[in-house]
This record gives C-alpha cells, sequence and structure tokens, in this order.
C-alpha cells in the first residue's frame, strides 16, 4: 500500500520553475531518501507535499487521497508530520512545554505518548525542564523531530537532519531516525550526505536541477559508485 504518491508535479518560486514533472512513491513502514547536492529542490518537495508550496500542477495523494490545494494545517491533521531543517522551536517555553505544543487537538489515539518519545529521545527527559533556546543544535534538532511525532504523523518528511552537526552529533540524530524506522512509521528523508542517507532507508531518489534523475534501492546506489560521484560528489 502506498502511504505517498508524487505524480508529476511542476512547483515555483514565483516565475522559477523549481521542481519538473517530480514523481514518487513510498509505501507503508519504508523510509525513502530523497538525495541530492544544495540546490536542487529536495526542500521543495517537501514544501510541496505538506503545501507550503502548492505544485501548480499534477498530483499528491496521501493515503489515497488528493492533498494539493489543502492548508498545511489541514494535511498536518491528517497525519503527515514535517521537520523542517531550520529547527523551528519555542526558545522560551521548556522543552516538555516545546514537546506539548505538537499535540494535535482532539487527537486521542496517540502512537507517540510523551514516555515513548523519551524513551527515543532520553537526552529530552533529562532536559525536560530547561529553555529551548539553551539546548545545543544537536539537541533542538531531536526536539524538533520529537514535537513533530507528538502530532501522531503516519509520515515523517524530514528535511536535512544531520545539516550542520558535529559528526558525534550526527551518529546519535542517526541512532534515533533508526529507532523510528524500527518503530514502523513512514518516512521521507531528504539528504545530501549520502552516506547517512544510504544506511538509513529502503530505496533512494536522486534529484538534479528540479528532476529525477535515479531511483532505486539503496543497496544497489551502493554499486554504482560513478552515479554517486555524477550526481552526489562535492
Amino acid at each position: 500500500m502506498n502511504i505517498l504518491e508524487v505524480d508529476k508535479i511542476n512547483t515555483y518560486y514565483g516565475l522559477s520553475h523549481i521542481l519538473f514533472d517530480l514523481t514518487l512513491d513510498i509505501k507503508k513502514g519504508e523510509t525513502v531518501c530523497l538525495l541530492g547536492r544544495n540546490g536542487v529542490g529536495k526542500s521543495t518537495t517537501l514544501k510541496s507535499i505538506i503545501g507550503l508550496t502548492p505544485p501548480r500542477s499534477g498530483c499528491i495523494k496521501f493515503v489515497g487521497q488528493e492533498i494539493i490545494g489543502l492548508k498545511t494545517h489541514r494535511i498536518a491533521h491528517l497525519g503527515v508530520g514535517y521537520v523542517p531543517e531550520d529547527r523551528i522551536i519555542f526558545p522560551d517555553l521548556t522543552v516538555r512545554e516545546n514537546l506539548e505544543m505538537g499535540i494535535k487537538p482532539g487527537n486521542k489515539d496517540r502512537n507517540w505518548p510523551i514516555d515513548r518519545i523519551y524513551q527515543i529521545f532520553p537526552i529530552l527527559k533529562e532536559r525536560k525542564g530547561q529553555l529551548g533556546g539553551t539546548l545545543s543544535g544537536g539537541e533542538q534538532q531531536m526536539l524538533t523531530i520529537a514535537r513533530t511525532l507528538m502530532g501522531n504523523p503516519i509520515l515523517l518528511l524530514l528535511d536535512e537532519p544531520s545539516e550542520g552537526l558535529a559528526p558525534l552529533i550526527i551518529r546519535e540524530v542517526y541512532k534515533q531516525v533508526n529507532l523510528l524506522k524500527e518503530s514502523g512509521i513512514t518516512i521521507l528523508l531528504c539528504e545530501q550526505k549520502c552516506d547517512f542517507g544510504m544506511t538509513m532507508a529502503n530505496s533512494a531518489y536522486i534529484l538534479e536541477k528540479g528532476n529525477i534523475c535515479w531511483n532505486g534501492s539503496c543497496g544497489e546506489l551502493q554499486n554504482q559508485p560513478d552515479i554517486i560521484k555524477q550526481f552526489l560528489g562535492v
């Protein structure tokens, strides 16, 4: 069963054409990585799905329902969780209060109670009374992901979770995202660090100048160094 079906979307910023007939799909419980260098349209793809930059044409279905044209908050209430690259938190609220801000009103059947959040992110339990603005960059990244989970998403959109973090912290984030994968939640992960993405995901799409130029299993991609060098090398 496909949780997400993106079919030939074209997205613009003003007059600038960013995504060109982009097509991808994600099955239930799958982790898919969207790889590519900076500026190729990875973040725009996630923003198109969540409704921040609605495509001008094409189709996006979430659990069989067309979502192009819906407001972002409505898409979120359907079960799409979005973790942006810039780690937006409430700096003057405690960690616990930040987490509680992620709870959606009327959401009684919650797969992610706060105790489960703390199991995956134990540092947040230690810091629960600390103001969000005093956390390190890595801790703020964990808080942003955890707060999104508090909304009980079916699909989690992760935009560059390793961006700007030290290697030691990246390994910790990797461990936590892997725990999320093992929990069965469906994940679409954007990354420019191909090693991080390929070891995390089941399958991958490579984006180049707004076009999907390759897709397949991560095992296949690891065996194609020429593709990695051509589209992902620095």
